[in-house]
Protein backbone atom coordinates (compact mmCIF):
# COMPACT_ATOMS: atom_id res chain seq x y z
CA UNK A 1 0.00 0.00 0.00
CA UNK A 2 2.72 2.33 0.99
CA UNK A 3 4.99 1.34 -2.20
CA UNK A 4 2.14 2.15 -4.23
CA UNK A 5 1.07 5.52 -3.04
CA UNK A 6 4.92 6.71 -3.06
CA UNK A 7 4.35 5.53 -6.85
CA UNK A 8 1.57 7.61 -7.31
CA UNK A 9 3.43 10.56 -5.72
CA UNK A 10 6.14 10.47 -7.77
CA UNK A 11 4.09 9.70 -11.21
CA UNK A 12 2.18 12.99 -10.22
CA UNK A 13 5.62 14.91 -9.27
CA UNK A 14 6.71 13.95 -12.77
CA UNK A 15 3.62 14.90 -14.81
CA UNK A 16 2.62 17.90 -12.91
CA UNK A 17 4.77 19.08 -9.97
CA UNK A 18 8.08 20.08 -11.25
CA UNK A 19 5.92 22.01 -13.77
CA UNK A 20 3.67 24.06 -11.60
CA UNK A 21 7.17 24.56 -9.23
CA UNK A 22 8.93 26.20 -12.29
CA UNK A 23 5.86 28.21 -12.59
CA UNK A 24 6.00 29.62 -9.43
CA UNK A 25 9.35 30.52 -9.72
CA UNK A 26 8.82 32.12 -12.81
CA UNK A 27 6.35 34.42 -11.05
CA UNK A 28 7.95 35.40 -8.05
CA UNK A 29 11.08 35.99 -9.81
CA UNK A 30 8.72 38.21 -12.10
CA UNK A 31 7.36 39.90 -8.92
CA UNK A 32 10.55 40.24 -7.53
CA UNK A 33 12.76 41.83 -9.86
CA UNK A 34 9.98 43.35 -12.61
CA UNK A 35 6.66 43.92 -11.33
CA UNK A 36 4.73 44.40 -8.05
CA UNK A 37 1.87 46.15 -6.33
CA UNK A 38 1.78 47.31 -2.70
CA UNK A 39 -1.28 47.91 -0.79
CA UNK A 40 -0.72 50.67 1.63
CA UNK A 41 -1.51 50.40 4.91
CA UNK A 42 -1.67 54.40 6.09
CA UNK A 43 -1.98 57.79 5.70
CA UNK A 44 1.78 59.41 5.55
CA UNK A 45 1.08 59.64 1.58
CA UNK A 46 -1.75 61.77 2.20
CA UNK A 47 -3.56 63.07 -0.07
CA UNK A 48 -2.12 61.63 -3.13
CA UNK A 49 -2.01 58.30 -1.82
CA UNK A 50 -4.73 57.11 0.79
CA UNK A 51 -5.06 53.83 3.05
CA UNK A 52 -6.14 50.54 1.07
CA UNK A 53 -4.37 51.87 -2.33
CA UNK A 54 -3.22 49.38 -3.64
CA UNK A 55 -0.36 50.65 -6.26
CA UNK A 56 1.79 49.26 -9.00
CA UNK A 57 5.59 49.30 -8.42
CA UNK A 58 7.95 49.55 -11.42
CA UNK A 59 10.67 47.82 -10.29
CA UNK A 60 12.39 48.08 -14.08
CA UNK A 61 12.19 51.74 -13.62
CA UNK A 62 15.83 52.36 -12.30
CA UNK A 63 17.49 49.52 -12.58
CA UNK A 64 17.37 45.01 -12.98
CA UNK A 65 18.04 43.14 -9.80
CA UNK A 66 19.07 39.46 -8.70
CA UNK A 67 15.50 38.28 -7.77
CA UNK A 68 14.83 37.68 -3.97
CA UNK A 69 17.60 39.98 -3.36
CA UNK A 70 18.65 43.69 -3.39
CA UNK A 71 21.95 43.33 -5.32
CA UNK A 72 22.10 45.18 -8.37
CA UNK A 73 22.71 43.90 -11.90
CA UNK A 74 22.28 47.14 -13.91
CA UNK A 75 21.66 50.64 -13.67
CA UNK A 76 20.34 52.80 -16.30
CA UNK A 77 18.54 55.77 -14.15
CA UNK A 78 17.55 56.96 -10.35
CA UNK A 79 14.94 58.63 -8.81
CA UNK A 80 14.50 62.04 -9.37
CA UNK A 81 13.35 64.71 -6.74
CA UNK A 82 9.93 64.96 -6.98
CA UNK A 83 9.22 60.90 -7.63
CA UNK A 84 6.87 58.45 -5.44
CA UNK A 85 9.13 55.48 -4.62
CA UNK A 86 9.08 52.19 -2.55
CA UNK A 87 12.02 51.46 -0.11
CA UNK A 88 12.93 49.20 2.87
CA UNK A 89 12.88 51.38 5.79
CA UNK A 90 16.60 52.15 7.02
CA UNK A 91 14.86 51.95 10.40
CA UNK A 92 13.39 48.24 10.23
CA UNK A 93 13.62 47.00 7.06
CA UNK A 94 9.65 47.43 6.30
CA UNK A 95 8.35 48.72 2.97
CA UNK A 96 7.46 52.29 2.61
CA UNK A 97 6.51 54.25 -0.06
CA UNK A 98 7.12 58.35 0.06
CA UNK A 99 8.43 61.04 -2.52
CA UNK A 100 12.21 61.39 -3.11
CA UNK A 101 12.53 65.05 -1.83
CA UNK A 102 16.31 65.85 -2.39
CA UNK A 103 19.11 63.71 -4.33
CA UNK A 104 22.64 63.23 -4.03
CA UNK A 105 24.35 66.40 -3.10
CA UNK A 106 21.20 68.91 -2.64
CA UNK A 107 21.12 70.75 0.43
CA UNK A 108 17.86 70.23 1.93
CA UNK A 109 16.00 72.12 4.57
CA UNK A 110 12.92 72.91 6.06
CA UNK A 111 11.15 76.28 7.42
CA UNK A 112 8.22 75.83 8.96
CA UNK A 113 6.92 72.89 6.95
CA UNK A 114 8.30 75.27 3.37
CA UNK A 115 11.14 72.83 1.88
CA UNK A 116 13.96 74.73 0.71
CA UNK A 117 16.49 72.93 -2.15
CA UNK A 118 20.00 74.11 -2.94
CA UNK A 119 19.00 77.55 -1.26
CA UNK A 120 15.68 77.72 -3.49
CA UNK A 121 12.15 77.94 -1.23
CA UNK A 122 9.57 75.33 -2.83
CA UNK A 123 6.46 77.12 -4.14
CA UNK A 124 2.90 76.49 -2.62
CA UNK A 125 -0.24 77.24 -3.27
CA UNK A 126 -4.12 76.60 -1.45
CA UNK A 127 -5.20 72.87 -3.22
CA UNK A 128 -8.39 72.93 -4.85
CA UNK A 129 -9.60 69.46 -3.66
CA UNK A 130 -12.84 68.07 -5.19
CA UNK A 131 -15.43 66.84 -2.75
CA UNK A 132 -15.16 63.36 -3.49
CA UNK A 133 -11.14 63.74 -2.53
CA UNK A 134 -12.04 65.28 1.23
CA UNK A 135 -14.53 62.45 1.59
CA UNK A 136 -12.09 60.10 1.04
CA UNK A 137 -9.26 62.25 2.99
CA UNK A 138 -11.66 62.58 5.89
CA UNK A 139 -10.50 65.76 6.15
CA UNK A 140 -11.12 67.78 9.27
CA UNK A 141 -11.31 71.73 9.98
CA UNK A 142 -7.38 71.38 11.37
CA UNK A 143 -6.53 70.00 7.91
CA UNK A 144 -5.84 71.61 3.99
CA UNK A 145 -4.53 70.76 1.20
CA UNK A 146 -1.20 72.70 -0.95
CA UNK A 147 -0.16 72.13 -4.32
CA UNK A 148 3.55 71.88 -3.93
CA UNK A 149 6.03 72.38 -6.94
CA UNK A 150 9.61 70.80 -6.25
CA UNK A 151 11.61 70.34 -8.80
CA UNK A 152 8.97 71.50 -11.52
CA UNK A 153 6.78 68.26 -10.50
CA UNK A 154 3.64 70.22 -8.81
CA UNK A 155 2.12 67.16 -6.24
CA UNK A 156 -0.50 67.92 -3.46
CA UNK A 157 0.80 67.42 -0.11
CA UNK A 158 -1.17 67.75 3.62
CA UNK A 159 -1.18 70.05 6.40
CA UNK A 160 -1.92 69.51 10.11
CA UNK A 161 -0.46 72.44 12.16
CA UNK A 162 -2.39 71.53 15.47
CA UNK A 163 -0.36 68.27 15.46
CA UNK A 164 3.09 67.74 17.07
CA UNK A 165 5.21 67.43 14.28
CA UNK A 166 9.03 68.06 12.96
CA UNK A 167 8.57 71.51 10.88
CA UNK A 168 11.47 72.86 10.41
CA UNK A 169 15.01 70.97 10.23
CA UNK A 170 18.31 71.98 8.24
CA UNK A 171 20.02 72.49 6.40
CA UNK A 172 21.44 68.92 5.73
CA UNK A 173 23.41 68.07 2.51
CA UNK A 174 22.32 64.47 1.32
CA UNK A 175 25.75 62.05 0.41
CA UNK A 176 26.24 60.25 -2.50
CA UNK A 177 24.11 57.32 -2.96
CA UNK A 178 21.38 58.58 -0.60
CA UNK A 179 18.17 60.12 -0.65
CA UNK A 180 16.32 62.51 1.43
CA UNK A 181 12.32 61.19 1.14
CA UNK A 182 9.00 62.59 3.22
CA UNK A 183 5.32 61.38 2.79
CA UNK A 184 3.54 64.53 1.57
CA UNK A 185 1.21 64.01 4.68
CA UNK A 186 3.57 66.38 6.06
CA UNK A 187 2.76 66.51 9.87
CA UNK A 188 1.87 62.65 9.83
CA UNK A 189 5.07 60.76 8.07
CA UNK A 190 7.73 58.57 9.63
CA UNK A 191 10.13 59.85 6.85
CA UNK A 192 13.75 60.89 6.58
CA UNK A 193 13.26 63.45 9.05
CA UNK A 194 13.55 60.65 11.88
CA UNK A 195 15.23 57.76 9.94
CA UNK A 196 17.86 59.18 7.94
CA UNK A 197 19.00 59.14 4.46
CA UNK A 198 17.95 56.13 2.08
CA UNK A 199 20.75 54.42 0.64
CA UNK A 200 20.01 53.67 -2.94
CA UNK A 201 20.13 49.59 -2.40
CA UNK A 202 16.85 50.00 -0.82
CA UNK A 203 15.07 51.36 -3.40
CA UNK A 204 12.63 48.59 -4.47
CA UNK A 205 10.89 50.68 -7.46
CA UNK A 206 8.99 53.79 -8.78
CA UNK A 207 5.52 53.85 -8.00
CA UNK A 208 3.84 54.84 -10.59
CA UNK A 209 -0.09 54.50 -10.55
CA UNK A 210 -2.86 53.22 -8.12
CA UNK A 211 -4.86 50.15 -9.80
CA UNK A 212 -7.46 49.41 -7.16
CA UNK A 213 -8.54 50.88 -4.11
CA UNK A 214 -11.02 49.76 -1.21
CA UNK A 215 -11.75 51.97 1.57
CA UNK A 216 -10.84 50.31 4.77
CA UNK A 217 -13.14 52.39 7.10
CA UNK A 218 -16.60 51.46 5.35
CA UNK A 219 -16.13 47.06 4.54
CA UNK A 220 -13.66 48.00 1.92
CA UNK A 221 -15.91 49.64 -1.09
CA UNK A 222 -13.95 50.17 -4.05
CA UNK A 223 -13.58 53.90 -4.50
CA UNK A 224 -14.35 53.59 -8.46
CA UNK A 225 -12.79 57.20 -8.97
CA UNK A 226 -9.33 55.92 -8.26
CA UNK A 227 -8.87 53.20 -10.25
CA UNK A 228 -6.12 53.08 -12.56
CA UNK A 229 -5.06 56.52 -11.78
CA UNK A 230 -1.33 57.71 -12.31
CA UNK A 231 0.69 58.86 -9.15
CA UNK A 232 2.07 62.73 -9.72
Amino acid sequence: MKDALKHRIAMLWKGWGFSILIALIVATSFKCAIADWYIVPTGSMKPTIVEGDRIFVNKLAYDLKIPYTTWHIAEWGAPQRGEIVVFYSPADGKRLVKRVVAVAGDVVAMQHNQLVINGKKASYEPADLSEALHMTLQMDAAQYGLSENLGGRRHLVMVTPRRPSLRSFGPVTVPDGKYFVMGDNRDNSADSRYFGFVDRRRVVGHAASIVVSLDIHHQYRPRWERFFTRLL
